[in-house]
């Protein structure tokens, strides 16, 4: 291992042990500086931190610019400032090439997609129609049914991604006291109230179908082998049911809709902005604010076609 080589090591270590990232933010760290050290070698550059300049970090930005999306791109800076912060703290480089240099990247603004109440409410309903209709009560198939309503029900009551609601473990849900504790992004863990009687109600059911007493599955959300709900069958499953209850006529509906939905309904129901952030996880609040320029279309909408002033005309 070469001296570059153990810098990253000893990083990625720092970042796992110290910061507590997870396992996916280490392997995109890892993807990133492994990029970065193939476009200084097909450059004829050593990665040799101490002589990593400004100018060499510039011509890397305009490469990923002409490749990239701009998120992509951001991100891949991100985690070369991490790395030279880090250097930088530990007095392994004497100076920090990030230092005094601007980098500004605007990313277009993409209003995530959204969902009606009324879409929403089509969707659940459609589920319980189901498993109403569904005769067998002792078949995996009416087991699945009841899975199927509690992650949408989850997804809607708590904005939370998909993919901490498939790593939601047993002991992380407290039906007795209502409410789940959710490990987003960061390792962060924040509580999330359960505020529906049915929401709890139908949990109820799925953990005595699903985790009968002495059950020793880890996950809460668990297939038939009893190993972890994966992402990609919660997206196969709301898929499935937008199209039987027809709301996906006009959009693709995707779990993360549920999320954007939950914001910015709050957010026109007046709810602080500082609370919603709290509920979904943000590290910062410019994150949730994205969800302030839906509520001004939808204020748009309202005084477009509610203010009195449209109804007169002046002869």
């Amino acid at each position: 291992m070469d001296r570059t080589e153990r810098i990253i090591a000893d990083f990625l270590f720092h970042c796992r042990v110290e910061k507590n990232l997870s396992i996916h933010t280490l392997k995109a760290y890892k993807l990133d500086l492994d990029q970065f050290s193939n476009y200084l070698s097909a450059n004829g550059k050593i990665f040799d931190v101490e002589k990593i300049d400004k100018q060499t970090l510039r011509e890397y930005l305009q490469q990923l610019m002409e490749k990239n999306k701009i998120k992509t791109v951001k991100r891949k800076i991100a985690t070369l400032k991490a790395l030279f912060n880090y250097l930088e703290f530990e007095d392994r480089i004497p100076v920090n090439p990030f230092r005094k240099m601007r980098i500004k990247i605007k990313e277009p603004l993409h209003l995530p997609g959204v969902l009606t109440l009324n879409e929403v409410k089509t969707l659940i309903q459609t589920v319980y129609q189901v498993k109403q209709q569904c005769s067998d009560r002792s078949t995996y198939t009416y087991k699945v049914i009841v899975r199927d309503i509690v992650v949408l029900e989850l997804l809607f009551a708590t904005g939370i991604r998909v993919s901490e609601l498939c790593n939601l473990r047993k002991l992380d849900v407290n039906i007795e006291q209502n409410y789940i504790q959710v490990k987003g992004k960061g390792s962060r863990e924040r509580i999330i109230q359960l505020c529906s009687q049915e929401v709890t109600v139908i949990m109820k059911e799925y953990i005595d179908l699903f985790h009968p007493s002495g059950s020793h599955f880890s996950y809460f959300f668990i297939n038939r082998l009893g190993h972890r709900l994966s992402e990609q069958s919660v997206r196969f499953m709301i898929k499935k049911y937008a199209r039987l209850s027809g709301i996906d006529k006009d959009k693709e509906v995707t779990p993360h809709m549920f999320r954007h939905t939950f914001a910015t309904l709050l957010l026109e129901a007046e709810v602080d902005i500082r609370y919603i952030q709290q509920l979904l996880g943000h590290s910062t609040i410019a994150t949730t604010q994205i969800y302030t320029h839906i509520t001004r279309h939808k204020q748009k909408e309202i005084l477009t076609t509610r203010h009195p002033r449209g109804s007169f005309r002046l002869k």
